[in-house]
């Protein structure tokens, strides 16, 4: 079996597949996600919280250049190392709700795919004489 039929018998197995369309679905729904929170969620937080901006939250750990507009981008482009905590509270909320919104996704999934055990199927017992038959086989096959 050549490189390329093994590759292709690995790349067209279900599980790959469903993995690869997970994986797309996944980064669009994080998107979505990024989105509510720096959209939507944090503006309210910013605004309960006495009209704050935290994306824009930061320290900068050097001395910014004369001039420079005092803003977490224009401060590391003039080279100045720079704490982005407030961008950090933004992911972190980010990741919080992507976290919760997937494991309700998963409990309903779960919850749905619950049903009545299946009770087992009763297997009928080997008759006696089909067992004996066997028996003689076997002991045929061992003799010489």
């Amino acid at each position: 079996m050549t490189m390329f039929q093994e590759f292709k018998q690995f790349a067209l197995k279900g599980n790959v597949m469903d993995l690869a369309v997970g994986v797309i679905i996944g980064a669009a729904f994080g998107k979505i996600v990024d989105s509510m929170v720096s959209d939507l969620i944090m503006p309210l937080v910013g605004r309960l919280a006495g009209k704050l901006d935290y994306s824009g939250l930061f320290i900068a750990l050097g001395q910014i250049p004369a001039g420079t507009v005092n803003t977490v981008d224009a401060i590391r482009k003039a080279g100045v190392p720079v704490l982005a905590y407030g961008n950090f509270i933004t992911v972190s909320v980010n990741f919080a709700l992507l976290a919760f919104i997937i494991f309700m996704m998963v409990r309903q999934i779960n919850r749905l795919k619950k049903s009545d055990p299946v009770a087992p199927v009763a297997v009928a017992a080997t008759p006696e004489g089909v067992v004996l038959l066997r028996e003689i086989r076997d002991s045929l096959r061992r003799e010489p």
